[in-house]
């Protein structure tokens, strides 16, 4: 596996320790974890449902485990992986709160990434078209969209107080770069966020 282009990518590469362990939960074809598995020597275990990404994540050398993530992971010992890693899927999750609230349980650290559904494109798109936005990072139209969670920063940074999960790095990424979070600006200028989290 070559360097990652994603954005996310790169920033959970430099994350996640060396020779770690990681569960990567809805992994897609498995890059991800197929690139940490190779450049970091991490230990890796994959969960996703999707039969066709299952076949790829297999392709791509990594375990794979299919399961539905909102059915929970009771196969998967409390504190049993350094981190557990959740990538752009928490919106298409049936149960969000369940799926963070597994993760916490698993893992030492969680990093969580999710497009912002206040970036000031997507609001902007919405109030003058009066339709659905279309942008690169929410590229599907109403009809073909699997987010069903249409959350904020704001909304996620809400269940973090209210759960009261330390975060330990929160990033944004405006379309162009990624850089540490800055609040209030970052409400409306981050397009995508990443948040490494500690129970």
């Amino acid at each position: 596996m070559g360097l990652a282009k994603r954005w996310d990518h790169k920033l959970i590469y430099e994350l996640i320790d060396p020779g770690s362990s990681v569960l990567d939960l809805g992994c897609g074809d498995g890059g991800l974890l197929a690139g940490l598995i190779e450049k970091k020597r991490v230990i890796g275990q994959a969960v996703e449902t999707d039969p066709e990404c299952v076949a790829m994540a297999i392709q791509n050398g990594v375990p794979v485990y299919h399961k539905n993530l909102d059915h929970g992971l009771p196969e998967f010992i409390s504190s049993s992986y350094d981190y557990a890693v959740l990538e752009k899927t928490l919106q298409q999750l049936r149960r969000p709160m369940f799926v963070l609230e597994e993760m916490l349980r698993i893992s030492r650290l969680s990093i969580v990434s999710f497009p912002n559904f206040n970036y000031r494109e997507v609001v902007s798109q919405l109030y003058q078209t009066g339709r659905m936005p279309v942008t690169e990072t929410l590229p599907y139209r109403w009809h073909d969209t699997p987010n069903i969670h249409l959350f904020t920063l704001l909304d996620f940074l809400d269940w973090v107080e209210s759960r009261g999960v330390e975060i330990v790095g929160g990033y944004a990424n405006d379309g162009f770069s990624y850089r540490p979070l800055s609040m209030p600006d970052d409400s409306s200028s981050a397009e995508e966020l990443l948040f490494l989290l500690k129970q």
